[in-house]
């Protein structure tokens, strides 16, 4: 469920009969507050929503180019905003959503990506981190091949034990189950982009 840069170009340039890639940004901009980022995440569901139909097998959301007047939208609420939205329509098993988001780094927001539709999750910004790292020789005696092998190989060893904790055996029974609950968050909210997930305190 984890993916490295390479494999991720791989799927950004599948030249395969049957499949074509396509690569949505989930950005917004900050100076709109939250009227923006809603404006955002409809635009970001109405080009999913074009891009199947326009025929495209596999949906990469990308937070990579954002700049100082452009700010990614959280992962996970694109994520699940597109996920929804597709299935609403019943357009969702015409596609795989990819997400390159540079805000997960931990197993948890893997796990949580996964849930909530994602089908693979490539965590560019932990790669370049981890490079950071080996360049300062805070990480030493390794390589940068070595160091990304490692930190996917924890990440889907903790991924599994998430599952496993909630009696899930494979990952495709995993994938769009939603099995967390929501604390903190506005029922209005949860309704619009999380749809189903419990929440007893709003």
């Amino acid at each position: 469920p984890v993916i490295d840069n390479d494999q991720l170009a791989k799927l950004r340039h599948v030249y395969e009969p049957g499949f074509r890639s396509t690569t949505l940004q989930m950005l917004f901009d900050p100076r709109q507050d939250g009227p923006g980022l809603e404006r955002a995440i409809a635009d970001l569901r109405q080009r999913a929503s074009d891009a199947v139909d326009a025929g495209y097998t596999i949906v990469i959301l990308s937070d990579r180019h954002a700049d100082r007047d452009r700010a990614p939208i959280p992962s996970l609420l694109a994520t699940a905003a597109v996920h929804h939205h597709l299935v609403a329509q019943g357009t969702r098993s015409r596609c795989g959503l990819v997400v390159e988001s540079g805000d997960a780094r931990e197993v948890h927001h893997c796990a949580l990506l996964l849930a909530y539709g994602a089908g693979v999750v490539n965590p560019y910004l932990a790669f370049e981190t981890l490079d950071d790292m080996i360049q300062q020789r805070l990480l030493v005696d390794t390589t940068h091949d070595e160091t990304v092998v490692h930190y996917i190989h924890a990440l889907n060893k903790g991924i599994l034990k998430v599952m496993s904790k909630m009696g899930i055996s494979t990952l495709q029974s995993y994938r769009g189950a939603q099995i967390f609950e929501a604390v903190g968050l506005d029922r209005a909210l949860v309704d619009s982009y999380f749809a189903g997930t419990t929440s007893r305190i709003g």
